[in-house]
């Protein structure tokens, strides 16, 4: 007798026995789901009573059996209908807790290609690391069936709890994803138990699954800067997008292939070569020509900041040349570099004094200070005008670091006055290199290119996961 015979004979009895307390015991597994729990001998209670001329009654179960282990991480782990865990096991030194899992007997199950319901050719064992029960090391055993399809031969099914080619369960891979974002893959490795190459292959699927989907089709101007991957004078070339500071593409090296990399797979994630309005770089020859080659329509802007750091070594060139001459220049450092206004006033009085003491030091602060006050200009024409003045003076100022500094502007002149027409600075990648490079250096370094590349692209790259929710 099943719970709806149950609750027909109740209505049928309640006339004649209203107000009392009527108790069956029945043999049901159908009086709870079939997942988690299940029951023997259960006793259920109707208790009826008059209620404006009809009856109420309530239904209440007594008693029901206690979850086996098997039972309660089934329901944990979600493993759905087809699978269950078999046998717990809690062993070993140090102690750890293997689960032991089976697919349900009879169970059909998809092919993987097309879809089709297909009995099980045969089985092989796998073992995948799930997060810690408590502080033990938990780990899911199961046999995994292969499944025989008429139309595509052999192939093995995917299980519900860990991707396919993964050593590690999907909650697994959620944690490391989320403690990559606070602290090295080493130290991860030491907090997890776990060889860093294993960690450092979740961290690479999930990346490069998520750059492969970017959508570049937007970026409209970029920046272009180097940055040191390792000691012994090897770099890297960053692509930004200036348009929200996202790293677009890392590639090693720096010159005409790195811009060509770019080109190609700008094609790959939706854009175009020809969509590329300006590039922000520095004066490196080999930028210039992978810019001209790979993005003729781009227009090249020279950052107003890398034209600044020129100024300021050749200021330094001349308070060397100054000191080699015998000039009393010790300490006086800090106070000849950087802009006057975030000086001290005692440095600010050190500095005029020693510009009016020597007159090349004073000629050579002047020319610095005045080619920093012709970028407030927002006229073009105007900053032209100004720049080709300027270049006469350092011309003509008997410092040679500085008529060195004139050759180069109206070298690059047309880059330079590009500023002023697009307001496109490397202010952005010098940030993200900054951040690349505290990356690395929390790291104690990479062990190759691809995993600082991976960890850039991490930090900076903006990208959208796809990591399996943990809730």
């Amino acid at each position: 007798m099943g719970p709806l015979h149950l609750f027909r004979f109740s209505l049928e009895q309640a006339s004649l026995r209203a107000g009392k307390v009527t108790v069956f015991c029945v043999e049901s597994p159908l009086l709870v789901p079939r997942q988690g729990l299940s029951t023997g001998k259960s006793c259920w209670s109707f208790v009826l009573e008059p209620a404006g001329g009809g009856f109420a009654f309530w239904v209440t179960v007594d008693s029901i059996r206690r979850m086996t282990p098997e039972e309660l991480f089934t329901a944990a782990l979600g493993l759905g209908r087809q699978w269950r865990v078999a046998q717990c096991r809690f062993e070993g030194e140090p102690k750890r807790l293997e689960l032991r899992l089976e697919h349900v007997p009879g169970e059909h199950f998809e092919c993987p290609v097309c879809k089709a319901s297909c009995g099980i050719h045969d089985t092989i064992e796998r073992r995948w690391r799930h997060m810690n029960f408590f502080q033990y090391r938990c780990e899911l055993v199961a046999k995994v069936p292969r499944t025989w399809c008429r139309t595509d031969g052999v192939h093995q099914v995917p299980v519900p709890w860990a991707r396919e080619g993964s050593g590690f369960t999907l909650m697994m891979e959620a944690l490391v994803m989320l403690l990559s974002a606070e602290m090295p893959v080493e130290a991860m490795a030491d907090l997890l138990d776990e060889h860093d190459t294993r960690l450092w292959r979740v961290l690479m699927h999930y990346v490069e699954q998520a750059h492969a989907k970017s959508d570049w089709s937007a970026v409209r101007r970029i920046a272009v800067d180097d940055t040191s991957s390792r000691s012994g004078r090897r770099y890297v070339t960053n692509v930004l997008d200036d348009e929200n500071s996202r790293l677009l593409l890392m590639v090693e090296g720096r010159g005409v292939q790195a811009l060509g990399a770019f080109a190609e797979a700008l094609a790959l994630h939706g854009g175009d070569p020809s969509q590329i309005e300006a590039i922000a770089m520095d004066m490196s020859t080999s930028y210039i020509k992978g810019a001209t080659k790979h993005f003729p329509q781009a227009t090249i802007v020279f950052d107003k900041f890398h034209l600044m750091v020129l100024a300021g070594k050749a200021l330094e060139e001349v308070r060397h040349q100054l000191q080699r001459e015998g000039a009393q220049l010790k300490g006086a450092m800090w106070s000849l570099r950087g802009n006057v206004w975030n000086l001290s006033k005692e440095r600010q009085a050190q500095r005029k004094d020693l510009c009016r003491q020597y007159t090349q030091l004073g000629r050579a602060m002047s020319l610095r200070e005045t080619l920093q006050a012709i970028y407030a200009n927002s006229d073009r024409q105007l900053a032209e005008a100004e720049l080709r003045w300027w270049c006469g003076w350092a011309a003509r100022s008997r410092l040679w670091p500085f008529r060195h500094l004139a050759q180069t502007v109206r070298q690059y002149l047309d880059g330079i006055l590009a500023y002023f027409d697009t307001k496109l600075t490397s202010g952005a990648i010098e940030a993200v290199n900054g951040i690349i490079q505290l990356a690395k250096r929390m790291a104690r370094g990479f062990r190759n290119f691809v995993y600082f590349r991976t960890a850039a692209y991490l930090r900076v790259g903006q990208l959208n996961l796809d990591v399996p929710n943990m809730s």
